[in-house]
């Protein structure tokens, strides 16, 4: 026999398809699929958690845009308001609000006669029932026309915190038990005058456009003043913020060199940006208020520390516009023989626009909501009963902002301002997404294919 080994067969190939999976493909498939899953379900979870904020926010402040008035007819007693009939105004203006308490109680008590209501309860109480500003918006309605005085005027009220909760649903009569501002009986009054049309709800636009109010008259407290002061401030950071953040980045990204002074303005520019705001609220109180002598509580002020906030947004999201236009633009630039800053201002400036616009408008939405800043300068606790009048007066004088002010009345102990609070959320959150609304605008509107 031959030493040589008989060859075996070699072994079969395995026929395959590919129209059918194998092991592999399977699981890389299933991962991808729970992958895909992940993520629908990370979104479903974000999309409900926002859903479940928004109807908060909207179910607790809704009602802080409807407010609860009551009409009298208000007979202007010459014998209380002018006794001699001389109509001098200098002398009419001595009566106090004192003196118009008489005239709603008796406005009371000539509407119950009138629709025959019966109650056990005196004038003061049933006068009780309207706000404290009742008297100075009376008094206020006859100061602007003193001829009126003699006559009978038909005038709206506020009705107090208490009764406008009661028809809310907020107050209830288990709840005033101990309440020595309101009681049953006059819930029951309410009851009635509400039957007779007397007393109605109706649209608050004094919450959009008025002012704050004291403790003691919550329903008679607006947003509207402490809006003027956000928009002067937004005006302070729009005025500095973008020249300074803007001119900083095109000289960062295109003009300065290369070398360690600039890496150490990059990181520090990075580290500001995730500076805590209340850092720069200390910041603006030692350097504008107890060493440059601004005025406190002013919109300048806010203005001034809001706009460092938001100078490292800006700058970096201005460099990184920058960054994304190709660098064949400006090659071709320099190529067909502009200079360095004619190619930048001419052709990577105008490229870059939209996302220096956007994040602009990202970058002041950050301001407008900031409250801690605005604690260490005093812009908390300061009630401002008038609008400005002027830009200097908006700059200069002192006021309040939007996100201040719902934190005032979020620690106010009236459930009233409670409600006034989510209703000052809503305003801000309209303004926050217009703001984002704008900036999704522009970039669309002004953004350019190459």
């Amino acid at each position: 026999m031959s030493d040589t080994s008989i060859p075996q067969s070699a072994p079969k190939a395995v026929k395959t398809s590919i129209h059918k999976l194998d092991a592999r493909t399977k699981k890389r498939n299933a991962a991808e699929s729970r992958f895909k899953l992940y993520g629908i379900t990370a979104i479903a979870t974000g999309l409900i958690i926002l859903a479940v904020l928004l109807t908060t926010i909207i179910g607790n402040g809704y009602s802080a845009f409807q407010q609860t008035f009551v009409t009298l007819n208000v007979e202007l007693l010459e014998s209380k308001l002018d006794k001699k009939g001389e109509r001098d105004i200098e002398k009419i203006k001595k009566v106090s609000t004192f003196g118009y308490a008489p005239l709603l109680k008796g406005a009371f008590e000539a509407k119950v006669e009138e629709l025959g209501i019966e109650t056990d309860l005196k004038s003061k109480a049933m006068a009780g029932l309207l706000s404290k500003s009742a008297a100075k918006d009376l008094r206020n309605l006859v100061l602007e026309d003193i001829d009126q005085i003699g006559s009978t005027v038909e005038m709206t009220f506020l009705a107090n915190s208490r009764v406008d909760g009661y028809l809310k649903g907020r107050v209830s009569r288990e709840s005033i038990a101990n309440d020595k501002n309101i009681s049953a009986e006059q819930l029951d009054f309410v009851d009635q005058l509400v039957e007779a049309g007397v007393i109605k709800k109706k649209f608050n636009l004094d919450f959009i456009l008025g002012a704050d109010a004291s403790d003691q008259r919550p329903e008679a407290a607006g947003i509207g003043v402490a809006m003027a002061g956000s928009f002067f401030m937004m005006m302070v950071v729009l005025a500095l913020a973008l020249p300074i953040g803007v001119a900083a980045s095109i000289y960062l990204e295109e003009f300065a060199p290369k070398n360690w002074l600039t890496d150490i303005i990059e990181v520090n520019i990075s580290n500001l940006a995730a500076v805590p705001s209340i850092v720069f609220g200390i910041l603006g109180l030692a350097v504008f208020i107890n060493y440059m002598h601004l005025p406190q509580s002013a919109p300048l002020v806010g203005g001034l520390v809001l706009t460092l906030m938001t100078l490292p947004t800006i700058i970096i999201s201005t460099r990184a516009s920058l960054k994304a236009v190709p660098p064949s633009i400006r090659d071709a630039a320099l190529g067909l023989g502009a200079s360095k800053m004619q190619s930048v201002f001419h052709h990577v400036l105008p490229l870059a626009a939209p996302g220096i616009l956007t994040g602009t408008i990202i970058g002041l939405a950050q301001a407008l909501g900031e409250t801690a800043p605005l604690l260490l300068i005093g812009m908390i606790g300061f009630i401002a009963s008038n609008a400005p009048t002027g830009i200097a007066e908006g700059l200069l004088s002192p006021n309040s902002a939007m996100p201040a002010q719902i934190y005032e009345w979020a620690k106010r102990a009236d459930p009233a301002f409670y409600e006034r609070a989510w209703g000052g959320i809503i305003i801000l959150l309209v303004f926050l997404v217009t703001m984002n609304t704008i900036a999704v605008i522009l970039r669309r509107r002004f953004e350019r294919r190459w």
